[in-house]
């Protein structure tokens, strides 16, 4: 123990961590100020554009605040975690390594003398963040654009009733879909070639969860983001019979379970990126 404490010591953390900041910062750049980004700007702002129409064309009685409230959570719960989130995501985080390997500029990164765990970390981290900027501004945006036209009675339960633990609850379940399905994407740009085919096997993983027993329940990320939901929209029709209910758990323990995933799979992202090799003849 005392070994490894003084060989942590002795690693040059101030200057990885300085490369991590400044590849970091690349990279960011890159996901956020792009032209090939506009269809994921389109995933995160729709929800947005349709909510203004309502907000122009609908007549907003105080009756229909818990309609409204009821069409948010739906939004977030089947659009932004099953489809926006994921796909967006799907975009940046793909394109990081498996991107740039078909763009024939990688190697420039792996033959800098930077270990390639800082690379794929700061790869993750500005992905993470670049997906995190967008969705969280645009939740926030769809939040008020709901409630806005209520007046007085809208702000009264945007910044002093309800709505303002609703707001933190879906600003934490963005997040972590983020950080969830961008670690998942990232394992997946470098173990095949085209991750495009593992993306559509996990979203239809992701899709028939809830029908699947609940044990298998806890291999998903959208299993762990249904139990942080501050306002629960029930499946109907024939899906709401083929629905397994689960035992509800804690907000905490959704928290540490997912990030435990997240984890578990940047440190094999790490372990694949230690032996990836490029062969642009067969890429």
């Amino acid at each position: 123990m005392t070994e490894l404490i003084g060989t942590l010591r002795q690693q040059p953390w101030s200057l990885w961590w300085i490369q991590f900041r400044r590849f970091a910062r690349i990279e960011i750049r890159r996901n956020l100020i792009t032209k090939r980004a506009w269809w994921i700007y389109f995933l995160a702002f729709v929800p947005a554009v349709i909510i203004f129409i309502h907000l122009l064309i609908d007549r907003h009685q105080p009756s229909s605040m818990t309609e409204d409230t009821n069409v948010l959570a739906g939004i977030v719960q089947f659009y932004y975690v099953r489809l926006g989130i994921f796909f967006g995501c799907l975009g940046i985080f793909s394109r990081l390594i498996r991107g740039e390997m078909i763009e024939r500029s990688l190697h420039y990164y792996l033959l800098s003398p930077v270990r390639r765990e800082v690379i794929l970390l700061a790869k993750f981290f500005a992905g993470s963040v670049s997906s995190v900027i967008l969705f969280v501004f645009a939740m926030t945006l769809d939040f008020v654009l709901m409630y806005i036209g209520y007046g007085g009675a809208g702000q009264d339960f945007m910044l002093h009733g309800p709505g303002f633990g609703q707001f933190q609850a879906y600003l934490l379940v963005v997040t972590l879909a983020c950080l969830g399905y961008g670690s998942i994407f990232l394992l997946l740009s470098l173990m095949f070639r085209n991750p495009m085919p593992g993306a559509l096997l996990l979203w239809g993983w992701e899709a028939i969860n809830p029908v699947m027993p609940s044990l298998l329940q806890k291999f998903s990320v959208a299993s762990y983001l249904r139990h942080l939901m501050p306002v629960s929209v029930p499946a109907e029709g024939i899906f709401a019979l083929l629905t397994v209910e689960t035992e509800p758990v804690s907000a905490w323990v959704a928290v540490i379970g997912l990030l435990g995933l997240i984890a578990v799979v940047l440190v094999y992202c790490c372990f694949r990126m230690r032996r990836l090799e490029i062969r642009y003849a067969t890429e």
